[in-house]
């Protein structure tokens, strides 16, 4: 018997409206709970419009977050029940699994080459787009557009334009290749270029969100800075020492922040491009391979526990290295 359309999607139709009508009616009764406690009518109709983000942080954030540790101290492969081993995966990662210490390897490596050269990229980009030039509109519209775009679909463009023998790059470098007379860069299929080509890669997100930032922490100097500079007859490289980079200080903080953090999460530029078996990847990936293809979830939430911890550490040093270089308007030390 032939469903109709509407058949088919009104049970699912109906679980949505109960679940809404039964959020409404929860964000009803705090309200009424809250101001019968005394809590002032504005405070408690605030609450009751946050409760369904609250609802939402503690049951899809909050609660995997506590799960995913007690599981790093168990054995779980979704079909049975989690059983408890202590610091046992723990104790595996650094004695028995060969892959942890190539992955993370690889994963330090690319944060420890790719934040600095996508923030200085990205300054240099921000201090171009920040000149008053015709049609510069139209430029940042252009510098920005890599941040919208989808990350696997990126993947697969540098996948394709780093192609051996149908590559983009290739093509390009053919003239050198046949003037140094060596063979074309293998790129993601050579184990020793695996590394430089998710690089290469990376640089593509100068020409995004971080170059924003940047060109509206430049439009914030006051231009008086730099008037002042010219009267004391200061060159171009000593308002940008002396003028440019303190005041520029606190969006590049945070730039550094950011760009730690995605990069030592990096999965999705990974996962959608192929690479030698014998080549090491990136913790994120190895998380996902344990979890999903080797059923090994306690052994994967151990992986992310550990790499949440690195990731702390990390963005800990840098807060603690702030001080010395971080300047804030109106801040007294």
């Amino acid at each position: 018997m032939q469903v109709s359309a509407l058949e088919s999607y009104l049970p699912t139709l109906l679980r949505w409206l109960a679940v809404g009508g039964t959020m409404i009616a929860l964000m009803v009764l705090l309200n009424i709970v809250l101001q019968a406690l005394g809590v002032k009518r504005e405070a408690a109709t605030g609450y009751a419009l946050i409760l369904p983000w609250m609802l939402g942080f503690a049951i899809f954030e909050l609660y995997p977050f506590a799960r995913s540790l007690y599981l790093s101290f168990t054995t779980y492969n979704i079909f049975q029940p989690p059983e408890w081993v202590g610091l046992q995966n723990y104790v595996d990662i650094f004695t028995k699994d060969r892959h942890f210490g190539p992955n993370m390897r690889m994963t330090l490596l690319y944060a420890i080459i790719n934040v600095p050269l996508g923030m200085a990229g990205a300054l240099g980009v921000a201090l171009l787009l920040n000149r008053a030039l015709r049609g510069i509109g139209v430029w940042r519209t252009t510098y920005y557009l890599p941040a919208v775009l989808p990350v696997a679909a990126v993947a697969l463009l540098w996948a394709w334009m780093l192609s051996p023998r149908s590559g983009l790059i290739n093509f390009f470098l053919q003239p050198v290749y046949q003037f140094l007379k060596v063979e074309p860069l293998q790129w993601f299929t050579d184990v020793k270029l695996v590394l430089p080509s998710y690089i290469i890669m990376g640089m593509w997100g100068v020409f995004g969100a971080n170059t924003v930032i940047l060109l509206a922490g430049l439009k914030n100097i006051p231009r008086v800075l730099y008037e002042v500079a010219d009267l004391d007859g200061a060159n171009g490289w000593q308002k940008f020492r002396k003028v440019t980079l303190p005041m520029l200080s606190s969006a590049l903080f945070y730039t550094m922040i950011t760009g730690i953090i995605a990069s030592l999460q990096i999965f999705t530029q990974a996962f959608f491009i192929a690479t030698p078996t014998r080549a090491p990847s990136f913790m994120n990936v190895m998380i996902y391979q344990q979890a999903f293809s080797y059923r090994h979830m306690g052994y994967a939430s151990a992986l992310a526990w550990l790499l949440l911890i690195i990731i702390l550490v990390a963005t800990l040093l840098v807060f603690r290295s702030s001080t010395a270089w971080v300047y804030y308007e109106g801040e007294r030390r």
